[in-house]
């Protein structure tokens, strides 16, 4: 069955390169002979950083008129920024909302991406607790406060848990993380979490929790307190390890709890896909299906399509283009360090489509 669905996926992919090949991709070469450095700026989300500082150095070796200056922001700002024309790409986990949208504002998908939650649990980082929404949605409620309660418990049976407080970490920037997280829980547990989804949650007040700014500073407050409980993007997972955190398997929509294995996430990709608008904004949380990994995304460049010079436009249609190809940025080099999967042909052609708008 994985490999069944895995090959599907594969299949998908290479049809995706077959497209970007029909509709010209420039191939790597310099954005234009004689004209001077164009300089693209890219800025948001932390879950997508480690993606583009892999991308950067790579492309600008072939593009040597090109020069992209990345950074980590959180997807709040990302959006902002790209909003206000201050920077040609800004970087976001979640999906503009029809309120924030604004005439000739693109939100392209990229890849795809998931969500990890982690914890720093002395004993018990090796094994993989069993969470669902309704616990989270209990702990980051004040509800569920200590790691031995009765339902932590009964959905780890045999498990010796241990009798101390949960330390709940949050970000506090303005975060595509925490609006991924916050749709899961309003998808999966309504009646103990009515605060809705949002890059900026209004967060209820809970005794001992602890607020960090990016990923990185998520990874960080794991590290510095012992039987915290965090939201993460996926492409921190190698660090978590590295550092000796677990991280658990997530209740799915059919009630299994699920890892954030790449067969798992296709599962759930697969599921949610032909969903996808002609916009691309759209939720990919909790599909439906066995084994489908609850807590998927769409990476997005939210872009002006009108850019200030026509040079400047055909550099950022041709830097994107190669992010999303197979060839290119979508290559498994890049996408297995961070985890991610490529986009799927259905998705590549919404996203041509969409560049294809940039002037």
């Amino acid at each position: 069955m994985k490999s069944g669905v895995l090959a599907t996926m594969a299949t998908m992919a290479v049809m995706g390169a077959t497209l970007l090949a029909g509709c010209g991709t420039p191939a790597a070469t310099n954005t234009s002979a004689h004209g001077s450095k164009i300089n693209i700026l890219e800025t948001g989300s932390t879950l997508l950083f480690p993606l583009f500082s892999k991308w950067v150095p790579s492309y600008e070796s072939s593009h040597h008129n090109v020069s992209i200056t990345p950074a980590g922001t959180g997807s709040g700002t990302g959006i902002a920024q790209a909003l206000a024309g201050s920077v040609q790409i800004g970087a976001s986990d979640a999906y503009m909302s029809s309120s924030q949208m604004k005439p000739g504002i693109l939100n392209i998908p990229l890849a795809i991406s998931a969500q990890v939650v982690a914890y720093n649990l002395p004993g018990l980082n090796g094994r993989h607790l069993n969470l669902s929404g309704r616990i989270l949605a209990g702990i980051y409620t004040g509800h569920i406060t200590s790691w031995d309660d009765p339902e932590i418990a009964a959905a780890n049976p045999g498990v010796v848990l241990p009798h101390h407080a949960i330390i709940p970490i949050r970000r506090s920037d303005a975060s595509g993380d925490s609006f991924l997280f916050t749709s899961y829980l309003t998808d999966t547990a309504p009646t103990l979490w009515n605060a809705g989804f949002s890059t900026s949650p209004n967060w209820p007040a809970v005794s001992g929790e602890v607020s960090e700014d990016g990923n990185g500073g998520m990874v960080d407050g794991l590290k510095a307190n012992p039987y915290s409980l965090a939201y993460v993007g996926i492409s921190y997972l190698n660090s978590m390890e590295s550092d000796n955190l677990g991280y658990a398997a997530l209740q799915d929509k059919s009630g299994q709890y699920v890892l954030p294995l790449a067969s798992n996430i296709t599962r759930a990709a697969s599921a949610m896909v032909s969903h996808t608008p002609a916009d691309e904004r759209v939720s990919l949380i909790d599909a439906p299906g066995s084994d489908a990994y609850p807590i998927i995304n769409y990476e997005y460049a939210i872009v002006q399509s009108h850019q200030t010079s026509g040079s400047t436009a055909a550099a950022l249609k041709t830097f994107m283009r190669w992010a999303i190809s197979s060839s290119g940025g979508s290559a498994p080099a890049f996408l297995k360090t961070v985890h991610f999967l490529p986009l799927p042909a259905s998705v590549v052609r919404l996203s041509l489509n969409q560049i294809h708008a940039i002037h």
